[in-house]
């Protein structure tokens, strides 16, 4: 009976210590650390302070689990770069405007529509829009992408070597845009030639004569120093320029739910809060280009009413060929309305 009782008792022992290791792996795995590297081009602008806050605040929440760095100022590659390394995993974040990831999923580009959104107060309730949202952040997540936030950079303008001051002035000119048909389609309508290039490639472009202007935000202008090459910007706000922050799909299915849940709900409230800084940056940003020697140009008001009058119908134009990109119009612009 004892040899039995023994034979019971070391069984016992090796059933408790399968399942204390059990749970002790279990505890580790939930206790373990993750990399969030955070990408972006642009640097010194509300991108980068959204990428910031975001960053601070999924540190912070996660009690350290995920080690958050940032890197603006395309220290991670080009955007093209970026947006591959969020898809494969090497890069867990990405904050850029959406029209960049057009080659990812088409609908991106939606919200660079003409007259969508002609004021920041507009752009800001258009992307807290719930539907807007639900659009936006859901695209591209069968090819790698997982959406979380969403907000208002600037209205466009258009940054010049020689002014541009009447709708004539537009005639000839070479501009860069975004890489976004709605875009294209506005700019050859003005009478210009659209030029599609990145960030990195803007102000070389400028200083080269390979482009006479860039279609952007005032607030990259500033940050990036344009002025000493082309200090002339018309305020068109022919459409508006939104971010969106992506997070590698790959690497979020990676986490345990609890972070997962701490990566969406920080994206989220971060997209609201940087809303007053986004305002306060935009006007600074206009009075930094005049202190800098910059030029802030406005068309004549009935100049500016014929050009909403032209690109009006682009956003129809555009779309009307693809179903997809369609529908998503269709949400965007009831949307608008809805936050007029």
């Amino acid at each position: 009976m004892f040899i039995a009782g023994s034979k019971v008792t070391a069984c016992s022992l090796v059933g408790t210590l399968v399942l204390w290791l059990a749970l002790s792996s279990a505890a580790l795995a939930d206790g373990k650390s993750y990399v969030m590297k955070i990408a972006l081009a642009t640097q010194g602008d509300s991108l980068q302070q959204f990428a910031d806050d975001y960053a601070a605040a999924v540190q912070r929440d996660s009690g350290g689990r995920i080690k958050t760095e940032v890197y603006p100022g395309s220290r991670l590659g080009s955007t093209q770069q970026q947006a591959e390394g969020v898809q494969f995993g090497a890069i867990q974040g990405l904050v850029v405007p959406p029209d960049f990831l057009v080659g990812i999923d088409e609908r991106f580009e939606v919200l660079a529509a003409p007259g969508i959104a002609p004021s920041m107060a507009e752009g800001q309730r258009l992307a807290a829009d719930p539907a807007v949202r639900k659009l936006m952040l859901g695209l591209g997540a069968d090819k790698g992408l997982h959406g979380v936030g969403l907000f208002m950079i600037n209205p466009s303008s258009v940054v010049a070597r020689t002014p541009i001051r009447h709708l004539a002035d537009f005639k000839g000119k070479k501009i860069r845009i975004l890489a976004s048909r709605f875009q294209s389609v506005t700019m050859a309508r003005l009478g210009a030639t659209p030029k599609p290039m990145t960030l990195g490639d803007v102000l070389p472009a400028l200083q080269d004569n390979a482009v006479d202007g860039a279609l952007g935000a005032i607030a990259v202008f500033t940050t990036m120093h344009y002025v000493g090459v082309a200090k002339y910007v018309t305020e068109t706000h022919q459409s508006a320029i939104f971010a969106i922050a992506e997070i590698s799909k790959k690497w979020y299915d990676a986490l345990p739910a609890d972070l997962q849940q701490i990566v969406d709900r920080d994206a989220i409230a971060e997209s609201a809060a940087i809303n007053p800084w986004a305002v306060d940056f935009y006007d600074k940003a206009r009075q930094s280009w005049t202190s800098s020697g910059g030029e802030l140009i406005s068309l004549p008001p009935d100049e500016q009413s014929a050009l909403l009058k032209i690109i009006a119908s682009a956003g129809d134009e555009v779309s009307s060929t693809q179903p997809q990109l369609n529908t998503a119009y269709q949400i965007v612009t009831e949307a608008a309305q809805r936050n007029h």
